[in-house]
């Protein structure tokens, strides 16, 4: 068997398994439900009043739905974010993302981040204070408070938001609410102590999700549910895995606690949103992460540490907290100019970080100067097709080399004929006079591996890409080619299988056929192989891997053509430029030959 074809098999073979592996592990996304299309929740019915700490596992927030329904709210306005604040427990639990829809569809809505009780997918943050030393329960506001508005009217980056609420009993509670131009709030919680006693209490900041989120991925590649910083250490746990907890008695349900010195973040985190509790980065505070099965209700707290306030004077506490997308620049430049440590990692960049992060920095770099998101691409894979080209070069010199050898080598099968001890001991003398590594073949496919996952994951996970036209028909850069050859491309009048459907895989658009066409074409550098086997893998391989391809993401598939079209220029022309002839439409012509056979074997006579 031809070494030169053993290579290029075992590479191919190899880089088939892992996209088979890979496509039966990470399945096509699927277009997300539309938001008027979910079916609208029940309204959750009040359990108890809550006890002395509004945390623990009897009360913990276990909200009564009558006096949120119908409360007074103060509307939050920002470049970026839309809602508003509910009076009843200072909830912010509506908040909608004014720069983002739901799909590329004319007319969709745009993404709402949080949500009130009673519509489907509740989920929203709340701030307040458990009582510890002279502040029993009704002496602190709980999670049915109806606050009252001290100042501001409407929540926007120039005029912060002040909630009032005085016990009676000589204490005032404020939270001074505040708002970037972006996604990060401020809280300052603050207790007026009016008496002549000292009072405590711990200031808190919580997430309460009801139940898995409907549009949930559940994509072994991408990370959703809890993330959390502690001592800067992260941490991601699926929602699978929180259900799982054990009991802590300390908080009365399934939970994990870890008291945070420093240095530390909790939150949930979406495909492309994020909501996370960020207290003051030097201070300590107790992360935990709970579910109350009973509920099917998933609950991230940070409690500061205690907070005592001497008679006659006023303290005050400051919780951030992040709620909008996962915008790379925009996570920057919190933990880079704001001081949240760790805060870049909150992006899912997975086991290749040191891959995805620098091909990621370089994309984002590249689309600051083109402009367009699928020329960085391109751009992308021309830079580091640049990188790998001195192994590269090798490895074509190499084959060169062998291709040079090929007289030589039948000479050496007429010598050995059956003894293929012979036969193997006279090839591994001939590479080393030669100075030709028959491995080394496998070696710039093998090293593509590694990069296509990172970029995988670059184009799955990070929003730069969501809804990013190229040019065309491409108008998501993120989601499959959305032409199909059964309707001609849309040159005839019916519509195509849905991602997802089993169907789909026939339902090729331009950009997986191109591919196809691309392996075909790296082909044909080199003739045939003269065993049917090998005849037929190389034969069928660009069309099986066109097909597996075609599901993915535009971006990545357009990457795989860039890629394959600088890997036959410099296959080409290194193998010129060593003496091999490559003959392109040469090869093209015999594998339509049906005297393919006999024009590859070296013992058929010529000229007749």
């Amino acid at each position: 068997m031809d070494d030169q074809n053993k290579n290029l098999i075992l590479a191919t073979a190899l880089s088939a398994l892992v996209i088979v592996t890979w496509t039966l592990i990470f399945p096509p996304e699927v277009t997300p439900v539309e938001p008027d299309a979910l079916p609208t929740a029940s309204a959750e019915v009040s359990s108890t009043t809550p006890v002395a700490d509004p945390l623990s596992g009897t009360a913990t927030l276990l909200e009564a739905t009558d006096p949120a329904a119908d409360a007074p709210r103060v509307s939050i306005e920002t470049p970026e974010l839309s809602g508003s604040i509910s009076l009843v427990g200072g909830r912010i639990d509506d908040l909608s993302l004014t720069q983002y829809k739901e799909t590329l569809k004319d007319g969709s809505p745009i993404v709402q981040l949080l949500r009130p009780v009673g519509e489907a997918d509740a989920y929203f943050a709340s701030f307040g204070w458990t009582g510890v030393d002279g502040l029993p329960t009704e002496a602190v506001p709980g999670p049915d408070t109806l606050w009252s508005v001290e100042s501001g009217e409407t929540l926007t980056p120039s005029s912060p938001v002040t909630l009032k609420w005085n016990n009676g009993q000589g204490q005032i509670f404020r939270n001074t609410v505040s708002i970037d131009d972006k996604f990060m709030f401020t809280f300052a919680q603050s207790i007026e102590n009016a008496t002549q006693n000292a009072v405590a209490a711990r200031a808190y900041g919580l997430l309460r999700r009801h139940g898995e989120p409907t549009n949930l991925k559940k994509f072994f590649i991408l990370h959703e549910g809890l993330v959390r910083m502690s001592d800067g250490q992260l941490e991601e746990t699926k929602y699978s895995k929180l259900a799982d907890y054990a009991v802590d008695p300390r908080e009365g349900t399934q939970a994990e606690r870890i008291d945070v010195t420093q240095n530390g973040w909790i939150g949930y985190t979406d495909h492309y949103w994020m909501t996370t509790l960020i207290p003051d980065q030097n201070l300590p505070f107790r992360s935990t992460s709970k579910y109350f099965a009973s509920r099917d209700l998933y609950q991230a707290e940070a409690v500061m540490d205690l907070t005592t306030v001497a008679a006659g004077e006023t303290a005050t506490v400051t919780t951030r907290m992040f709620a909008g997308a996962k915008e790379w620049e925009t996570i920057r430049d919190y933990e880079n100019n704001q001081d949240v440590t760790g805060f870049l990692d909150s992006i899912d960049w997975g086991w290749f970080f040191f891959l995805t992060k620098p091909i990621f920095w370089l994309l984002h770099t590249l689309h600051q100067f083109i402009g367009n998101m699928g020329w960085s691409i391109i751009a992308l894979t021309v830079i580091l097709k640049a990188l790998v080209l001195p192994l590269a070069y090798k490895s074509y010199v190499s084959m060169a080399k062998m291709k040079e050898l090929q007289p030589e080598m039948e000479k050496l099968k007429e010598r050995t004929g059956e003894d293929k001890q012979a036969m193997q001991q006279g090839m591994m003398k001939l590479y080393k006079e030669n100075k030709v590594n028959p491995a080394s073949g496998c070696l710039p496919i093998l090293l593509q591996i590694p990069i296509f996952f990172s970029l995988y994951k670059v184009i799955f996970v990070t929003i730069e890409l969501r809804h990013v036209p190229w040019l065309g028909w491409i108008r998501d850069l993120s989601a499959p080619d959305p032409s199909s050859i059964l309707n001609l491309f849309g040159l005839l009048p019916w519509g195509v299988p849905e991602v997802g459907s089993i169907f789909a895989i026939f339902s090729l658009g331009v950009l997986p056929i191109i591919l196809g066409i691309s392996m075909w074409m790296q082909q044909k550098l080199n003739l045939a192989p003269t065993e049917p086997t090998q005849k037929m893998i190389m034969a069928w391989m660009p069309w099986v891997f066109m097909f597996m391809l075609g599901s993915f993401a535009s971006g990545l598939v357009l990457y795989w053509i860039a890629n394959n079209t600088i890997t036959f220029t410099q296959q080409y022309l290194i193998m010129r430029s060593h003496g091999a002839k490559p003959d392109v439409f040469g090869n093209i012509k015999s594998g339509f030959s049906r005297k393919d056979k006999a024009a590859n074997d070296p013992k058929a006579p010529k000229g007749k």
